[in-house]
């Protein structure tokens, strides 16, 4: 070899062949130069690699380059300075020992770094999916899959490295695969609501800030948590309800509601003139239409009750705020009052009337 050769030439070679734990002394000297030159060599090569990256990346508009940069920046010192050692330990011939520890220390610190390097990639990916959210996905849900993924990277390095060491991880698998099942069902009803929380983050039946109804509570959503879902009820009072529970109902969003159909009878006296009777759906046509943010639909002499005679009016409200409906339906009831009193107009109390034969 060269390096042998020129070694010889200025050191005495009773000292180059002194045996040492099984080498030579000139072959530390030769692995020990090697481990210089490995790192030199790879400290260089990253150099001229992000050098020319980051004069790609000033001339590009994407972020791309700019991950890469991140993802070859992530190796550091402590990764060379290893893989280096490797590539000198060639050069000798260690104590199997040793060797095994070498390996192991290998296998462990490029995982690690392995993993550094997924882990920014992942991290991209979430920001690039939060930043283009047009489907308002919760950022909690990102983070939660994020971190997700990257503890399945660990479990998934550390199963590969257990099985490059030459060991068996079948059995290991299994236990897990059994253990798993036995946490599985111990946790049945927590899991029933981690899965509810992904399934209302991407189904979307309602959001933080949405009015919904689900059985007889009502209330606005406050926080749409792992497990559970925190409702602020129309008393005041917050309402926790389980995720699972929430996905299993009938759940009525009324913030997602863009108008209002509006329903509601009245009564006019039996003994109101036909001719009046033929008035009624204008009059309550016109005072609807007065009303702000309503659309008239109709107005019909609907039946004949024991007290009354029955009118159905049916509009809508063009706006989902119950607040602002209540204020619209009470300004057509008093418009109502007002019209009825000034054409005489009798809306009945219930009544009824005996008639006793002699």
């Amino acid at each position: 070899m060269v390096f042998n050769e020129t070694l010889r030439e200025y050191v005495d070679s009773a000292i180059l062949d002194t045996p040492i734990n099984g080498n030579l002394a000139i072959d530390y000297i030769i692995a020990f130069i090697v481990f210089l030159i490995a790192l030199a060599l790879l400290k260089v090569f990253k150099f001229i690699v992000l050098v020319k990256l980051r004069a790609i990346a000033k001339n590009t508009r994407n972020d791309i380059d700019d991950t890469i940069l991140k993802v070859i920046d992530s190796f550091g010192w402590t990764f060379y300075i290893v893989l280096s050692l490797y590539i000198a330990f060639q050069f000798i011939v260690l104590d199997p020992f040793i060797e095994g520890i070498m390996i192991y220390v290998l296998y462990i610190v490029t995982g690690y770094f392995l993993i550094r390097a997924a882990g920014i990639v992942i991290d991209y990916a979430a920001m690039k999916i939060l930043d283009g959210n047009k489907d308002n996905v919760d950022n909690s849900v990102v983070s939660l899959i994020v971190q997700i993924s990257k503890f399945s990277l660990w479990i998934i390095v550390a199963l590969l490295i257990i099985s490059n060491l030459g060991y068996e991880i079948s059995a290991l698998l299994t236990g897990l695969g059994i253990g798993g099942i036995a946490i599985a069902l111990a946790l049945q009803t927590v899991l029933s609501d981690v899965f509810a929380y992904f399934s209302i983050h991407l189904d979307k039946p309602f959001r933080v800030g949405d009015f919904i109804v689900v059985g007889s509570d009502a209330g606005i959503v406050q926080k749409i948590g792992i497990k559970s879902t925190r409702i602020r009820t129309l008393q005041g009072q917050e309402l926790v309800v389980s995720n699972q529970e929430l996905t299993s109902s009938r759940i009525n969003n009324y913030k997602r509601m863009k108008e209002r159909r509006i329903i509601f009878t009245i009564g006019v006296s039996h003994s109101t003139p036909t001719a009046k009777l033929k008035k009624i759906p204008g009059i309550l046509r016109k005072i609807i239409e007065s009303a702000e943010l309503t659309r008239f639909d109709r107005a019909h002499f609907m039946r004949f009750d024991s007290s009354a005679l029955i009118y159905e009016v049916v509009y809508y409200v063009d706006t989902p705020n119950y607040n602002k409906y209540m204020d619209i339906q009470q300004e057509i009831n008093l418009g109502i009052k007002e019209h009825f009193e000034k054409n005489g107009i009798t809306i009945p109390f219930p009544t009824q009337t005996v008639h006793v034969a002699k």
